[in-house]
């Protein structure tokens, strides 16, 4: 064990995860490693950023360990940029390094690394200590590159601003170099007369460990590690114990107390802030408090004048009026008293500015729909009183968090607030950084990669892991819950090694990012608080915070949520699309008790609208038959997992099959809206305060105790529950009982603000499905253009309602999807590697100049620049030249010479020349290779590639003449007939998705396509385990279909999959056996002409006569026989059974 001394050599050059793809060590371990040690102090030295400071400050102070804040940052000098190690002495010097490391990212050319100009670091030297860094460093690549003056230079000019906090620093790894670069550092401290120091440069805790960073390095470097010239380092890059580096440098004990008594000349450790908030108010003349009540006293007023249609004048006498503004004036009390006045209106401000703009804003979300505050401040459009919500849900003097307003946004209008953001905060506003991890199927497939494993094998490998995000799982679970990769570790040794490394690498970051719907304000200068940063190569306006969310929120920032819900600019493009046939059409005004709606929504034909569409939830929607608004609020709390079974409860009741149960006579109130099922949170709240008397404060933290299970916090809560219940004249055992029956509701209850809100945009989307569906499928299918899953729904529902879809077509479609003439046309840009600017050039061309009258006339006028090979096969594939030349594998097979002559053309055209062999002279024969075209199945094939489903045609019907052989029926015919409990059906595989169970058992979710309709199906492990290898998207099946007749409410349970077989090796399957029935003998001639005397392997029986005299006779001789000449059979009214 470590011994805690001045004398204890200090780590001052940790690299935490945070220096990404170089350093293995998690902050979590690192403290766990100090606090079993006793480790007095350690430094933090990430490469390029400061993102893990303020967490390793709490992490290593909680422990007793001093925490080193410090950076590396790149810094220029001429035309080299290398790294600079930097400690923060004091706070000063901790802002400066922010400064400086900030500084690094925003003001930066596109092509180089991060860095500053090494000027830049000599303006202010004041609380920083500067090491002289690795071989790797900026001193290094000098010393390397024998510039030993520009060495001198940088070296002297240090010295002379850090006096005597520049250190030269002392390294010995054995990496490459370095022994040299010590002698040379050795020297220049005795001629410049400069301290050295001893350090150790740290990429992870324990030795064990170096083969796996070895494979983190390539990861980041994009190389293999058994490549020979590549970044290696030595294995000593450990934790080394304080004896070591005592026994290391003990040959220069300058260096080891220049190390030992660093510790003492900082003084300094971020540490966790108060939030602090913009005055937004000052703009104004005024406080925020005041603001606050003026603007939302005008805006409650606003809303009766314009929302409830009351005279202003008449208000003050309203009584409706009256109760609102009580409501109001409680909700603003309690806002002051917590400080929050800022916060509310700096939202109100933003979101006032987006609608006034022209920009979509959600309605709500969370638990800030119940405020009335927001309502009147325009932050919400839900009417927390009409909803019956409580304001105390999102805030009260007893929270311990403060919550934050989730606001939705259009998805392509939200950057024009974020620059509305921009000009008025000006550099006191960012984004927030995220870090991408190597996951479980992430760092398989890049260790695999880097390990030079076959891409197809590592892909094989990682694809037996499941990606659930709902229910991540470590890889060691995943491990240990699949045989196929406990048996590829312990057989191959590839494998073996693939699995060490991945499980020892597992977790760390791999990349950074921006969480885009996350901004913080500040109230000054960000910089002065926190680091940035911003990535050269994304389109953001913002920058980002270096801290992530929770750090950013500790260390004093406000986060306000720009979340982009696409279901908005699916509303927005709609009601843009109907304003052209309806001029005053305005989504606000719709009716929301409109029963063709509710009629849509009872019929399960949901298909597009948002919340609801899933195929559980519509099942659900068929049973409830909802009415109203409320019902739908209803579903959408209720459909998850464990509230899930309350909702046949909830429709026997609203169908009253069975009385609702109201507890107490004291809860029908509260409880009669949702038929005495306790759904929402608010209405756990409201039973507290009707029966016991409590607070909203007091209730919400009775919610809370019931959400988390704490039992000793519970039982204070049951007893307070209990004693109030009394004081309204109710026993205790009836309370004590009541407490039992909403507790449990109360761990899964829904936030019914949230809910409200989403209902409302899901009935949006009912509305305009219900009446005007031609503009909600062009808009939503234009949104959801590159998710060709998504499509092909789509697709299937417009075939449904007979809306009449004209396939892709080169001379017809458009880029996006159009509604014109009765017709709907199929967007081009959906074709997979399709670019969306390059097809719309060319749709241009043909609206412009008339349409492609041959491939020949599609070349000489296309410029080359819009058509690639990918973009070309993408087109031909999906049959998009079929009306110019239907032979696609002619066109697919000539690409190349089509791009070929294009660019040929269109060079002609600049240089004004002539081809002598015109374009418009030559035939597409002379410019097509002359082949047969592809086969019906791979027309097909090749179709479902592009488009992602079938559009011209399906593959089943290539096996039709095998249905009756295996009595197919359809899955819709099967689901709804109530006798059928056992079929088969024939269907074409579109999508598989592997999971595994909370007991680690694998099954599978496939999406199909038979002739009717498209389904999901659940497969169990015994029938995915014997299935694998058919189970591929693409082919067509045989699936053996049975109901579950229990009364279980689990949707995928209802159909069970019994079994599952080709449809190709099935009508490919020998016949080994028929029976011909004829009921006349003159027809024997018609089956001795079509049998012939082929010898083959098929046995042939044949009856002969009606009802009792029937006469059976076997040939002789087997007889050649296909399916084909069966079928032939049949058509010419002769029975026959295969055995």
């Amino acid at each position: 064990m470590e011994q805690n001394n001045k004398n204890s050599f200090n780590h001052l050059k940790i690299h935490t995860q945070y220096s990404i793809c170089e350093g293995a060590l998690k902050i979590e371990d690192l403290k766990n490693y100090c606090k079993e040690n006793k480790i007095q102090s350690v430094g933090l030295s990430d490469t390029s950023n400061l993102c893990g400071a303020l967490e390793f400050s709490e992490n290593l102070s909680k422990i007793g360990t001093q925490p080193i804040i410090g950076t590396q940052i790149n810094f220029k000098f001429k035309d080299i940029i290398g790294l600079l190690p930097l400690f923060a002495l004091n706070i000063n010097g901790y802002k400066r390094i922010i400064e400086l490391s900030s500084k690094s990212y925003l003001y930066n050319d596109t092509l180089s690394d991060p860095h500053c100009n090494l000027s830049d670091l000599l303006e202010n030297s004041k609380g920083i200590s500067i090491f002289s860094g690795t071989i790797d460093g900026l001193i290094g690549k000098l010393f390397n590159q024998g510039k030993y003056s520009e060495i001198d230079e940088i070296y002297t000019s240090l010295k002379s601003s850090f006096n005597d906090r520049f250190y030269l620093e002392i390294q010995r790894h054995g990496d490459l170099n370095e022994k040299d670069f010590e002698n040379f550092n050795l020297k220049k401290s005795q001629d410049l007369d400069l301290p050295i120091i001893a350090t150790n440069e740290i990429f992870y805790l324990n030795k064990d460990m170096h083969e796996a960073h070895d494979a983190l390095i390539c990861i980041g470097n994009k190389t293999y590690v058994n490549e020979k010239n590549r970044k290696k380092f030595s294995n000593q890059h450990y934790f080394k114990t304080n004896k070591e580096m005592s026994e290391l440098f003990s040959d220069i004990p300058e260096a080891l107390q220049n190390n030992f008594n660093f510790p003492y000349r900082c003084n300094f450790k971020p540490s966790h802030t108060k939030p602090v908030l913009p005055n937004i108010s000052s703009e104004r003349g005024t406080d925020a408090d005041e603001l606050l009540t003026i603007d939302s006293i005008k805006g409650l007023e606003d809303k009766f004048v314009n929302y409830f249609k009351k005279k202003k004048e008449t208000l003050a006498s309203d009584k409706d009026y009256q109760i609102y503004l009580k409501r109001l004036e409680h909700e603003i009390n309690i806002i002051k008293e917590m400080n929050y006045s800022s916060y509310f209106l700096i939202v109100s401000d933003y979101i006032k500015w987006a609608k006034n703009n022209d920009i979509p804003v959600g309605p709500g979300r969370g638990s800030g729909a119940g405020s009335l505050t927001a309502w009147c401040l325009s932050i919400t459009d839900v009417d927390p009183i009409k909803f019956n919500l409580i304001f105390e849900r999102f805030l009260n003097p007893d929270r311990i968090s403060m919550p934050d307003f989730d606001i939705d946004f259009c998805e392509e209008k939200r950057d024009l607030v974020f620059e509305y953001l921009k000009k008025k905060y000006k550099d006191s506003c960012a984004h927030i950084i995220t870090f991408g991890k190597l996951k479980a199927r992430m760092v398989v497939r890049d260790v695999g990669r880097v390990l030079g494993l076959p891409y197809g094998f590592v892909d094989s490998i990682s694809k037996m892991i499941p990606f659930d995000p709902s229910r991540p799982m470590s890889l060691i679970e995943c491990i240990n819950r699949e045989p196929r990769l406990q048996k590829l570790i312990n057989d191959d040794p590839r494998v073996k090694k693939l699995s060490e490394h991945s499980l020892k690498l597992e977790g760390l970051n791999r990349n950074v990012a921006t969480h885009a719907a996350g901004v913080v304000i500040s109230d000054k200068k960000l910089t002065e608080t926190v680091p940035l940063y911003k990535d050269s190569g994304a389109n953001l306006l913002l920058p980002s915070t270096q801290f992530d969310m929770y750090s950013a929120e500790n260390a004093g920032l406000i986060k306000f949520d720009f979340l982009g819900l696409k279901t908005l600019t699916v509303i927005n493009n709609t009601q843009k699309l109907v304003k052209k046939v309806k001029k005053d059409f305005d989504i606000k005004n719709i009716d929301f008790e409109d029963q063709k709606v509710f009629d849509l929504l009872s019929s399960g034909k949901t298909v597009g609208l948002f919340q609801l569409e899933s195929s559980g939830m519509r099942e659900a929607l068929m049973q409830m038959k909802p009415n109203h608004l409320e019902d739908i609020i209803a579903l959408v709390a209720l459909y998850r997992p464990g509230p899930m079974s309350n909702i046949p409860i909830y429709n026997d009741c609203k169908h009253g099959k069975i009385k609702p149960d109201y507890l107490h006579p004291y809860l029908e109130e509260i409880l009669k809206p949702t038929y005495g099922v306790i759904i929402y949170q608010e209405q756990v709240m409201q039973i507290a305060q009707k029966l016991s008397g409590f607070t909203a404060g007091e209730a919400d933290i009775l919610r809370r105790a019931m959400g988390k299970k704490k039992r000793a916090e519970l039982e204070k809560q049951k007893q307070r529950f209990i004693e109030g219940a009394l004081k309204n004249n109710i026993r205790k055992d009836i309370a004590a009982n009541i407490f039992l029956k909403i507790e449990p509701f109360a761990e899964y209850g829904f936030n019914k603000s949230h809910a409200a809100a989403y209902a409302i945009i899901a009935y949006q989307t009912a509305y305009l499905k219900t009446h005007f569906p031609n503009e909600f499928f062009a808009a939503s299918m234009t949104m959801d253009i590159s998710n060709q899953n998504k499509l092909s729904e789509f697709y299937e529902e417009l075939k449904r309602l007979n809306i009449n879809i004209t396939r892709p077509d080169i001379n017809k479609c458009y880029a996006d999807f159009k509604f014109k003439n009765d017709n709907y046309y199929y967007a081009l840009g959906a074709i997979k590697n399709v670019g969306y600017e390059a097809i719309n050039n060319i749709v241009k061309e043909r609206e412009q100049n008339g349409k492609f009258n041959s491939i020949s006339d599609f070349i000489s006028r296309v410029n080359p620049k819009n058509i690639n090979k990918l973009q070309l096969e993408g087109l031909v594939k999906a049959g998009c030249f079929d009306e110019l030349c239907n032979n696609r594998k002619s066109i697919y097979n000539s690409i190349p010479n089509i791009i070929l002559k294009s660019k040929n053309i269109f060079e002609n055209k600049i240089a004004n020349q002539i081809d002598l062999f015109d374009i418009e002279n030559e035939s597409t024969e002379d410019i097509l290779e002359n082949t047969k075209d592809w086969e019906y199945e791979d027309k097909l094939s090749k179709e479902f590639e592009a488009v992602g489903f079938f559009i011209s045609g399906h593959p089943l019907n290539q096996f039709k003449e095998i249905f009756n052989d295996y009595k197919v029926n359809t899955f819709r015919e099967f689901s709804s007939e109530d006798n059928t409990n056992e079929t088969n059906i024939a269907c074409t595989l579109l999508k598989i998705q592997e999971k595994k169970t909370q007991k680690g058992n694998s099954y599978a979710i496939i999406k199909c396509s038979d002739l009717n309709s498209v389904f999901e199906l659940f497969i169990f492990s015994d029938i995915l385990e014997l299935n694998r290898d058919i189970l591929i998207e693409g082919n067509s099946l045989l699936i053996t279909l049975s109901k579950n007749l229990s009364t279980e409410e689990n949707r995928f349970k209802r159909i069970n999959v019994q079994k599952i077989s080709s449809l190709k090796k099935l009508i490919n399957k020998p016949i080994n056996e028929v029976k011909f029935s004829l009921n006349d003998v003159k027809k024997l001639d018609k089956l001795y002409e079509t049998l012939g005397k082929e010898p083959g392997n098929s046995e042939i029986q044949i009856e002969i006569g009606e009802l009792e005299k029937k006469l059976l006779f076997k040939l002789k001789k087997k007889r050649q026989l296909d399916r084909k000449t069966i079928n032939l059979l049949r058509n010419k009214d002769i029975s026959a059974i295969i055995n």
